[in-house]
C-alpha cells in the first residue's frame, strides 16, 4: 500500500518546528493536534503557529515535517503506525482505552493512506487554515522545476520567531 513519509529538503524543519519528525518515518495529517487542543488555532505563534499551518506529523516521534513522499508500506508497518497513534491518543489526548481509541487512530492512517493516490516519490506539501467551520486542509503535490537539478530555488522564507 501507498503511504506518506517524511522527507526532508535541508534542515529547516529542526528551526522551524518545536520538534523535527524523522526522515522516513511514516506521516500523518496531525490535525487533531489543534482540535484535540484546549488552545485556539488562532492564537498559535511561532513555531507552534507553523506547525499549525504547514506541517505533517510524523507517526512515530510526534515531530512534524514541511514536506512527505508517496512511499510504499505493508501491512504489519500500517498496523503499527495505527497502533502507535492509539497509545499517543491515550497517552497525551485522553482516549479512555487503547480499544476505544484505535478506531480513530484507524481514521487517521485511512485518511493519510487516501493522499497518496500519485506516483511513488511525489512530494506533498499541507496548507491549513481556520475557516468557519473548523480547521480546512488543503494538499500540494510539489513539481520540480525543469531546471531543479543543480539550481538553488528558494521556497520558503526563514522569519525569527520570537520565543
Amino acid at each position: 500500500m501507498k503511504f506518506p513519509r517524511v522527507a526532508r529538503l535541508d534542515d529547516t524543519d529542526d528551526y522551524v518546528y518545536e520538534r523535527a519528525a524523522e526522515v522516513g518515518e511514516p506521516a500523518v495529517t496531525g490535525t487533531f493536534v489543534f482540535t484535540f487542543s484546549e488552545q485556539d488555532p488562532s492564537a498559535l505563534e511561532g513555531k507552534r503557529r507553523e506547525a499549525f499551518k504547514h506541517a505533517f506529523l510524523g507517526a512515530r516521534s510526534f515531530g512534524w515535517a514541511t514536506v512527505v513522499t508517496v512511499s510504499e508500506m505493508d501491512e504489519a508497518e500500517y498496523k503499527s503506525v495505527i497502533e502507535s497513534l492509539a497509545h499517543h491518543f491515550v497517552e497525551h489526548y485522553g482516549a479512555p482505552s487503547l480499544a476505544e481509541a484505535l478506531p480513530v487512530a484507524r481514521e487517521h492512517a485511512e485518511y493519510a493512506a487516501g493522499l497518496c493516490e500519485h506516483d511513488l516519490n511525489t512530494v506533498l506539501a499541507l496548507d491549513r487554515a481556520i475557516v468557519r467551520d473548523g480547521i480546512h486542509e488543503t494538499f500540494k503535490v510539489v513539481q520540480p522545476r525543469a531546471n531543479w537539478e543543480g539550481a538553488h530555488v528558494r521556497i520558503w522564507r526563514v522569519e525569527e520567531d520570537d520565543q
